[in-house]
């Protein structure tokens, strides 16, 4: 695969659609605009692929031995199926990818159960990670022949003509910009659109095992509430080669606890935390640490440009949500598009007001959803304690499980 650099060195470039950032979300939304028909650029202030790191990728994939990428992440069904109109879900290696087909949620051992053959479905998500579906996304956008421009970082924004300026003198103009520049977001910045940033006073820890007892495609979670400084939250993906992948929400003073242990020892509390469930562990990857918080943008659109992914909101990985919500808002506002008549620009407030009247429902029950958790689970009053697990045994009963069945499937 060849990452298509910008060739053109005239002073500007004119396009539909400039999408600006190479990650996930934006390779995909640079892909969506190509597939609708508009002309699109896709613009990344990091350095392009080069051909020998994508063979280097390419073989390591090929590698079930090879270790495991600590982003890993599970793509809903429906956006699998997106991806794959998108012509680079085919391209990923099957061997590498995870499927869950149950769920096994326990708060304070009580366990709710979730299985997609309940509502006839083939599975709940696939469980993949970052760099394979990278590579597949840069490997389809290489297919389409768009301008893309890599170490090319931008100096400026011209709100009245939709003009992007970059640091080497050029400059590229479009009717519609798609802000996929991450939670930093240096057009955010640029825009003044204010961000709301709440800290769960928490890390992430990502890690991957190998198991010894099969996970039988089942990913499982567990909510505990027993420590005086706030809950954990400790989740298990099942990925190929009977291979897990954890995300352990722990509050900052324990974090630095189990990230001080040695391997081993930090292997022995992931087992310990799960309930030894799969056996024997063998860590595969060095633990990795990221802080944990919930970010809302006042608005997601403004002056032609329009936020997606993580440059428009973020919240805690419990529900795995982040970069689906990213997709989804993606899907979105191309469906927005697709309803401009002849005479309306992209950016037409007409379309983009319908494209944030389509955001906000989905982004504000997600944000609710896992918020909502986060307070209850790092309570340790016992009166909540008490409440919380009542609530939660009336859950696993059969018509309110069949709706939290219904809700996953149709992200």
């Amino acid at each position: 695969m060849t990452i298509a650099p910008s060739e053109n060195h005239a002073l500007s470039l004119r396009v539909d659609v400039t999408v600006v950032g190479a990650g996930l979300v934006g390779l995909a939304a640079a892909l969506a605009c190509h597939k609708a028909g508009y002309n699109v650029a896709l613009l990344d202030s990091g350095p392009r692929l080069t051909e020998a790191q994508v063979n280097a990728d390419a073989n390591s994939l090929s590698d079930t031995s090879s270790q495991w990428d600590a982003r890993i992440y599970a793509i809903s069904p429906n956006n699998a199926k997106w991806l794959a109109e998108l012509g680079a879900w085919p391209l990923l290696d099957k061997a590498r990818l995870g499927q869950i087909n149950a769920m096994q949620i326990f708060a304070d051992e009580v366990p709710l159960s979730l299985e997609a053959e309940d509502e006839s479905a083939d599975c709940l998500a696939y469980v993949l990670e970052s760099r394979a579906l990278a590579q597949s996304l840069h490997e389809r956008v290489s297919m389409t022949g768009m301008p893309v421009l890599f170490n090319d970082g931008c100096t400026g924004f011209d709100s009245a003509t939709t003009t992007l300026h970059l640091a080497d003198k050029r400059t590229i103009q479009s009717a519609l910009v798609i802000a996929a520049d991450g939670s930093q977001s240096w057009l955010r910045q640029q825009l003044g659109i204010n961000v709301q940033k709440k800290s769960y006073a928490q890390l992430g820890i990502v890690a991957n095992f190998s198991v010894a007892q099969g996970h039988a495609n089942v990913a499982r979670q567990w909510f505990t509430s027993h420590r005086h400084d706030g809950g954990t939250i400790l989740a298990w993906l099942p990925l190929s080669n009977n291979t897990v992948s954890i995300v352990w929400s722990v509050p900052l003073a324990y974090a630095d606890e189990l990230l001080a242990l040695s391997p081993t020892a930090f292997t022995q509390a992931v087992m310990q935390a799960g309930e030894q469930v799969l056996g024997d562990m063998q860590l595969l990857s060095p633990p990795v640490a990221f802080p944990l918080s919930r970010q809302t943008c006042e608005r997601t659109v403004q002056d032609g440009v329009v936020l997606v992914g993580d440059a428009a909101h973020q919240i805690h990985p419990m529900a795995g949500q982040g970069v689906n919500l990213g997709f989804r808002d993606v899907i979105d506002l191309m469906a927005s598009l697709q309803t401009k008549n002849s005479y309306q620009s992209l950016a037409d407030s007409r379309l983009l007001k319908a494209y944030t009247r389509r955001r906000k429902a989905d982004v504000l029950s997600m944000q609710l959803l896992t918020d909502g958790l986060f307070q209850v689970f790092s309570s340790a009053n016992p009166v909540l304690n008490s409440i919380r697990n009542t609530a939660w045994r009336v859950a696993n009963q059969g018509l309110i499980k069949k709706t939290l069945l219904a809700f996953a499937l149709k992200l």
